[in-house]
């Protein structure tokens, strides 16, 4: 609903720009790599974990590729492969210190996604990446449908394997299980550390993807440009929390959190907001979103206590 009015507004407001095929294609396309960010952070948040590297991760994967691909010549299948490996090593190296040393995933996130940044500085010589091939940037944003992206595409048809995973597996509900509580899951026979672990590696994959989305849409790699993600995914994936499913974090609700915020970012900079507005309407989106989620979660942990 909120997302709805923003729109509405909007619309009533900038009847020419806003309502443009343009401007709706630029707002669905340009949000591939946020919302696969964002989706990446949906597994180890469901597991009871944060991942603060993932925009690190994402920023090595599109640097991996454009060093490969541009000055090493390699062919683009070899260097996306190669940035995808260096993405999920990433992943076991954090869940391997969270789970065998018991280190708070925050901490470990946050130290790792640092050294990994400065890594990134290293490799690029703290300089762009220019010129990475046209056949990766054919695939995210030079074919559309209904004039919209493919990189769109891809972020829909991601959000239908979380959500079948999350939702309609064993794999799913035992996340879910991990999330809420450690101990009794693991009475409960789960293997509560492998189960973080794979969601802390497949959320590096994901950051992955979004990097090389990212050096898809831009066709290069920025050293420093793929920080800027980390806090509108945080302000998404709690803002998809209260919704569709209320008090979870879920890939649907990702979804929608993710083009509520472009669409009202978008209708602020067409009217003419500075650009310091994008950071109070983040910064403002994720505080709010987190106070929505916990009172989300407290009703749904009151309203199945009583029907228990």
């Amino acid at each position: 609903m909120a997302w709805f009015l923003v729109f509405v507004v909007f619309a009533v407001l900038l009847p020419d720009t806003f309502l443009s095929t343009a401007s709706i294609s630029n707002i669905l396309g340009s949000q591939a790599v946020p919302l696969v960010l964002t989706l990446s952070l949906v597994l180890p948040l469901v597991c009871g974990d944060y991942d603060m590297s993932v925009a690190s991760v994402a920023t090595l994967t599109a640097m991996v590729i454009g060093i490969l691909n541009v000055n090493h010549g390699w062919s683009i299948g070899a260097a996306i492969v190669a940035g995808l490996v260096v993405a999920l090593l990433a992943g076991l190296v954090n869940g391997a210190v969270i789970v065998f040393f018991g280190v708070d995933s925050l901490i470990v996130t946050l130290g790792t996604g640092t050294v990994i940044q400065g890594l990134v500085l290293w490799i690029s010589n703290s300089t762009t990446i220019s010129g990475i091939s046209s056949s990766l940037v054919d695939l995210v944003i030079g074919y559309k449908l209904v004039s919209v992206p493919a990189a769109f595409y891809y972020g829909l048809a991601l959000c239908f394997v979380l959500w079948y995973l999350l939702q309609h597996t064993a794999l799913g509900m035992r996340m879910l299980f991990v999330g809420r509580g450690r101990d009794v899951a693991r009475l409960s026979g789960i293997k509560v550390g492998r189960v973080r672990m794979g969601a802390l590696v497949s959320s590096a994959g994901l950051a992955g993807v979004a990097g090389t989305l990212y050096a898809g849409t831009t066709g290069s790699a920025d050293p420093s440009s793929g920080t800027s993600f980390l806090l509108p995914a945080f302000a998404a994936v709690f803002l998809g929390a209260t919704t569709v499913i209320p008090g979870r974090f879920n890939a649907w609700g990702a979804f929608i959190a993710v083009y509520f915020l472009a669409t009202g970012i978008t209708g602020l900079q067409l009217l003419g907001a500075e650009s310091f507005v994008q950071q109070l309407f983040y910064g403002g989106a994720l505080v709010i979103a987190v106070s929505l989620a916990q009172l989300a979660r407290r009703r749904e942990a009151r309203s199945g206590g009583t029907a228990s």
